[in-house]
């Protein structure tokens, strides 16, 4: 099914209504409601119908669950609510989390269940962007449903270390990738009429102490990675708002960093919807509103209600010129009609939903998304004549792990294990939480002759026996990974290594199942055949992961984010504030009560990122280190060959080359085109600069033509705001992951001198 039929299949799922609001507009409002005209002219035209006061109320909102405005005002238990303006037909914005579905945490609605999408390193492993959009349709169709029309979607920053605790929520390490999923997936949200965010923007590169955390950088080196992902994201997308971050950028917070918002944002870009905050980001009132800050969200977690009292009394002393005011204003507005929302409000009752089409959708969002990282003996896919399969550990008798904070989806079917925390930025918030979609289960109804048997994997000599006595042995490996809180290490916690050695050692035919957040590091590998890095895998895990090891399913993901061989290969040897926050933990422990909020009791520190644009990838081709799995790997149970390069060059840079499918399977096949170019700080670079997603049968063959965006492999140019394509000769290869040379050529280009 195509993205264009899948959102509309979505929204036929749903039942349309008649506008929220049937008073009719004023006369000095009409060109607010008249179609014909843009959304900048029709945003401007309320605007100029409104009073102060219904301008100032629409620049800051509630965050429900601790609210207490002095009118009670019905508020669903959800992110945030921004009354509207019924006698203009403006409506209520009512927000919710929902990167991977439409969030419930701590089940602030008693009984409300959604449709959980995979990890978001899931859905960008697909390498496919149909996938993406396909998701956001599906959240923003159940969002919809749920009578939300603001959802905090679309995940962009780039994953600068290992260990980051939100790496999972993202699209991975490279920008050109990360813009182009994340715009499709902001894109597919919006295909239901609703407002979607892009965030954190930005450099929210790590969760410890991100309220406190100053990250500096060179500024043309974060425009050649995280800001061009945004950038592209943001031009696909067409997000109504933008979500700035909690941390400081250079200095100054991302949320009154003028720079960051006015700057690149709006005038670099000519971004005209609204920046939102991230909930408890504002630091100021006229700090914040002159940088470019439009409205404040969830105010009550802020140290003060900044957009309130003590906005009002800066505009009416006039620091906060009405003009201002009015940009502000005129941004939300903008955001509501041009997503189409100002049309189509969400109706206020809450919709049937379809659950069982749209768990199909994040099943294959997570088949798609699986990475096959080792497969000695061809191991995979599993024989049928297997008689015992003994799997081991995770709980994979009954679920598949989620990651936690805000992006927790409480799935239909529930959540067979769920463990509070007890400690930790995230505890208020987070929990441990497992799917209900059993790998067990979804092995047995495939794998019928063999008898299938758990053990928790606790013991590692009980696991070593259990093993022994089995045809095949799977263990199923977990790290849990949350916002707030980044892990001290990317080893497997609960001495899981010590039970995969022990495992591995007793049976020669053992897989290792990967659900985690991100990269761990592996010393058993070399006695472990096989290998799946399933992620965190959605409702519908389990029966994904069955069918790829039983091979209902060719696997065909690849990594959006490099595997390291130990945490030292990184930039950074640990996570930045981590002796900050030991210090924090020791304060507590001694018996220290202090209530620190937000920050965690962590003291502000800096962060530094001297590798500037080279990441990921591009970090180990600078550095001549060998990562245990590059970027863009991934394995499959058939073979596909690159031949017949053709490089058109000039102006603008197009690749074409032929794929084969050489192996006896259908299967699909993500190419990959590199580019060595050069980065403004005039070293080599090598660069992502395309890639496709096809299936061919076996003996197919297809050509595939790839049109490079030249801000890919140009540099930035701060001083004078452009991107510079220098010209000359560009080695390039095609590859089937970052540092493969199946093919090899050169182009010689143009200079060019491209817009910020």
């Amino acid at each position: 099914m195509t993205p264009r039929a899948l959102a509309a299949f979505l929204l036929l799922s749903a039942a349309t209504s008649v506008p929220a609001f049937a008073q009719p507009a004023p006369p000095a409002a009409t060109a607010g409601s008249n179609r014909a005209l843009s959304p900048q002219d029709r945003a401007r035209a309320l605007v100029a119908a409104m009073t102060t006061e219904e301008k100032l109320a629409i620049i800051h909102g509630y965050f429900p669950p601790l609210a207490k405005p002095v009118t009670p005002i019905a508020m669903t238990p959800s992110a945030g609510h921004i009354p509207g303006i019924p006698r203009l037909g403006i409506p209520t914005l009512r927000e919710s989390d929902a990167s991977l579905g439409v969030a419930n945490q701590i089940e602030q609605r008693k009984g409300d269940t959604a449709t959980a999408l995979p990890a978001s390193l899931a859905t960008a492993a697909s390498f496919d962007p149909r996938i993406a959009y396909a998701g956001g349709a599906m959240i923003g169709a159940e969002a919809r449903a749920k009578t939300f029309n603001v959802l905090l979607a679309g995940g962009v920053n780039l994953t600068r270390d290992p260990w980051n605790g939100r790496n999972f929520e993202y699209m991975g390490e490279d920008p050109l990738l990360s813009g182009v999923m994340a715009g499709e997936h902001i894109r597919g949200v919006q295909s239901n009429h609703i407002v979607s965010t892009i965030k954190h923007f930005a450099l929210n590169s790590q969760e410890t102490g991100r309220t406190v955390l100053d990250a500096r950088i060179d500024k043309a080196a974060l425009r050649e990675s995280d800001l061009l992902a945004f950038e592209i994201a943001t031009e696909i997308g067409d997000p109504a708002s933008v979500m700035c971050a909690y941390n400081k950028v250079n200095g100054d917070y991302a949320c009154e960093n003028d720079w960051l918002l006015n700057g690149v944002l709006k005038r670099d870009w000519g971004y005209k919807g609204f920046v939102m905050s991230d909930w408890g980001a504002v630091h100021s009132a006229e700090k914040a509103a002159l940088a470019g800050l439009d409205q404040e969200s969830g105010q009550e977690l802020d140290d003060a209600i900044h957009f309130a009292q003590p906005f009002e009394e800066a505009f009416k002393a006039g620091r906060i010129p009405m003009a201002r005011l009015d940009d502000m204003v005129t941004r939300i507005l903008h955001g509501v009609i041009a997503s189409g929302l100002m049309d189509d409000p969400v109706p206020d009752t809450v919709r049937q939903i379809d659950y069982a089409a749209h768990a199909n959708v994040a099943q294959q969002a997570a088949e798609q998304g699986i990475v096959l990282l080792k497969n000695e003996g061809d191991l995979l896919p599993l024989a049928r004549t297997a008689r015992r399969i003994v799997l081991i550990g995770a709980h994979a008798d009954v679920g598949v792990l989620s990651g936690g904070g805000s992006s927790q989806v409480r799935s239909v079917g529930g959540a067979p294990v769920e463990i509070p925390l007890t400690k930790g930025a995230a505890a208020s918030f987070a929990r441990m939480t497992w799917h209900a979609s059993s790998p067990m289960k979804a092995i047995q109804a495939l794998a019928p002759q063999a008898e299938v048997v758990y053990v928790d994997g606790s013991d590692p000599k009980a696991a070593a026996q259990a093993a022994k006595d089995a045809d095949i042995a799977i263990v199923f490996a977990w790290q849990w990974q949350t916002e707030a809180q980044d892990t001290e290490t990317i080893r497997l916690p609960d001495n899981q290594d010590a039970m995969i050695d022990a495992v591995a050692s007793a049976n020669r035919k053992t897989i290792v199942v990967l659900e985690t957040g991100g990269p761990v590091e592996m010393p058993w590998l070399a006695k472990v055949p096989a290998l799946v890095e399933a992620w965190y895998p959605g409702q519908r895990g389990g029966e994904a992961i069955a069918n790829v090891l039983l091979g209902d399913v060719n696997p065909s993901g690849r990594l959006p984010i490099t595997f390291p061989v130990s945490a030292s290969q990184a930039p950074r040897s640990m996570p930045a504030g981590l002796p900050e926050l030991r210090a924090a933990d020791a304060r507590r422990a001694a018996g220290d009560t202090g209530n620190y909020g937000m920050t965690g009791g962590v003291a502000p520190f800096s962060v530094d990122y001297p590798e500037g644009a080279e990441i990921g990838y591009r970090w180990y081709a600078k550095t001549g280190r060998k990562p245990l799995f590059p970027f863009g790997y991934g394995l499959t149970y058939t073979r596909f060959a690159y031949a017949n390069l053709k490089v058109q060059d000039g102006p603008a840079l197009t690749v074409s080359f032929d794929v084969t499918n050489t192996g006896a399977r259908t299967g699909a096949d993500a190419p990959q085109l590199y580019v060595e170019a050069k980065s403004s700080a005039g070293v080599a670079a090598y660069r992502l600069a395309g890639f496709d997603k096809l299936t061919l049968s076996p003996g197919e063959t297809r050509r595939v033509s790839m049109t490079v965006d030249p801000r890919v492999i140009a540099r930035f140019d701060e001083a004078a705001r452009k991107w510079h394509l220098d010209g000359g000769t560009y080695a390039l290869t095609v590859g089937h992951f970052a540092g493969d040379s199946a093919l090899r050529g050169t182009a010689t280009l143009q200079p060019q001198t491209l817009k910020p």
